[in-house]
């Protein structure tokens, strides 16, 4: 999942941004409402966290403005504001939720699960395909009950193809949904953690490609194995 955190204060969005990361969320922040609505406008984010109270554009007035540009992501608004009439009005404005400030970083990650659960091909929390599985809510790969030591964005490149199996992923598509703003990477990066994926499935036990390139194109999941995806709850 891609996050996008609009918060202007510093002392908030760098512990929040780092401990979402540590989930293994895609985290890219925006420090005023102008900038937030410019990420928004370039990214397709899956859940925007957005305080109520910034400069240049106010949080009302950024997620109406999402809202009507059609955007269809998650908008969880985060406020110190916490009457009855202040949460009505962020909820008018488009928002998915709400949560006051203070608060535990527990209980948004469990408002976050909450929200991601709602799509149709969110709501399982277990990828499987014969003896490869993915754990949604740990975060844990395994073949043939193996476990797979996966880096952060192995894992993500796999749930990728795990979670859109028929589609063919170009490098440069997998480059904007799965790495920030902020880090530099260029498309041999995609190369080589495809190339590691496969290396670590072989180790496991896997006699099947399961990835495979399509040239000229990018990658996809092999068609045969696609049919066979099953999720669980």
């Amino acid at each position: 999942m891609r996050i996008l955190l609009v918060e202007d204060d510093d002392r908030i969005a760098k512990p929040l941004a780092e401990d979402l990361r540590h989930q293994h969320y895609v985290v890219d922040l925006a420090y005023d409402g102008i900038e937030g609505w410019n990420c928004s406008q370039s990214i397709a984010y899956d859940l925007i966290l957005l305080d109520l109270m910034l400069p240049k554009l106010d949080g009302i007035t950024l997620c109406q403005q999402l809202r009507s540009s059609r955007y269809t992501g998650f908008v969880l608004m985060l406020t110190a504001r916490d009457t009855t009439t202040d949460k009505v009005i962020g909820l008018d404005a488009g928002a998915d939720d709400y949560l006051v400030k203070p608060f535990e970083l527990e209980e948004l990650a469990a408002r976050i699960r909450a929200l991601s659960r709602r799509p149709v091909e969110l709501q399982q929390h277990i990828l499987r395909y014969g003896k490869l599985e993915i754990n949604l809510a740990l975060h844990t790969v395994t073949y043939a009950e193996t476990p797979l030591n996966l880096t952060p964005k192995e894992y993500l490149i796999l749930e990728c193809f795990l979670r859109n199996p028929a589609q063919v992923f170009t490098r440069s598509v997998l480059l904007d949904k799965l790495w920030e703003l902020d880090q530099i990477s260029g498309e041999n990066t995609i190369k080589t953690h495809i190339t590691n994926l496969r290396r670590k499935l072989k180790a496991a036990g896997s006699k099947e490609v399961m990835i495979e390139t399509v040239y000229g194109v990018g990658y996809r999941f092999v068609q045969d194995i696609v049919q066979d995806i099953r999720t669980e709850d």
